[in-house]
């Protein structure tokens, strides 16, 4: 484990921001922080990289101590913190000629712009970005000394669907070079995207940590599929697969619960019987529904 968080508690006079939350992160993954805004999430990962002193518990990152061993860490994880920006009119170059100064070992800036598809915004004022641009300055910024993790906090919040969906592609890439990820996020569909595993957290506690898989089969392991048969279609036939539980009509169409390999069991019975399925739709339990059930509440 690289990261390893026991019990951990941080009160903001009588607020408790963080109560008693465990977890641990694994070399390599892309771990998850989901949870809604005010849930406790930063102060979480701000105690991890010793920015807040923890009212009580203990953190270990790397096998260091985030608040004693704190210069020997700040090069070896890198941070994008939810509030983090630079000066309007420094320039691209300057910031990250500037950060690789700071560290024993830095990346190759220049080379770390082009892989982030930046080189050619490297003499543009950090103000003239567009918010994309500017969140992958930042990432470029947490990877600028070679890091071993890199804690991201809210990578896309005020992005548009486009370049959160291109940010995720940056955070798969940083994964694939070596780097450990903690993705602190309140987006359900970029934790589901992107987290190997993920901590769940509602009013400083954790609800549960699993795959976005586990979460969901914790609830509901069943899944659905809803179609209209193009022709007369015994019921029974379906009924008598063992991945099917149950099938029920509505007007024209069939809806069938089952186990895992429904789908594919359904349709090989329907090719069996030369019908064809019409309108098909499958639904399952999704990870909101997943939230919804371990905290009592939507997340957003």
């Amino acid at each position: 484990m690289v990261i390893e968080v026991t019990n951990l508690h941080k009160r903001y006079g009588g607020t408790v921001a963080v109560d008693d939350v465990s977890f641990s992160v694994e070399r390599g993954e892309i771990f998850g922080v989901l949870g809604p805004n005010g849930a406790g999430k930063t102060t979480t990962v701000e105690c991890v990289v010793g920015l807040r002193k923890p009212d009580r518990g203990t953190v270990s990152v790397l096998g260091l101590d985030p608040r004693r061993d704190r210069a020997e860490l700040n090069q070896r994880v890198g941070v994008q913190l939810q509030q983090s920006e630079l000066p309007e009119k420094m320039k691209v170059a300057e910031a990250l000629a500037l950060y690789s100064s700071f560290y024993r070992e830095p990346a190759d800036w220049p080379r770390l712009l082009d892989e982030l598809g930046i080189a050619g915004q490297a003499n543009t004022r950090f103000g003239k970005l567009s918010g994309g641009q500017q969140q992958r300055v930042s990432i470029a910024l947490a990877l600028a000394g070679n890091p071993e993790i890199a804690i991201l906090d809210e990578l896309t919040t005020g992005l548009d669907p486009q370049a959160r969906r291109d940010t995720w592609q940056l955070i798969e890439q940083i994964r694939d070079r070596g780097v450990t990820i903690v993705l602190v996020t309140h987006f359900m569909e970029e934790a589901e995207r992107l987290c190997d595993r993920i901590a769940v957290i509602d009013s400083g506690r954790v609800a549960a940590i699993d795959t976005p898989a586990g979460l969901v089969a914790r609830v509901d392991p069943e899944q659905r599929i809803r179609f209209r048969p193009s022709s007369a279609l015994d019921d029974r036939l379906l009924k008598e697969l063992p991945e099917v539980h149950t099938v029920t009509r509505s007007g024209t169409h069939l809806t069938v619960t089952g186990t895992d390999g429904l789908l594919q069991a359904v349709s090989s019975a329907l090719a069996r019987n030369n019908v064809v399925a019409a309108d098909l739709r499958v639904d399952q339990t999704s990870l909101d529904d997943a939230f919804v059930a371990l905290t009592g509440r939507p997340l957003d």
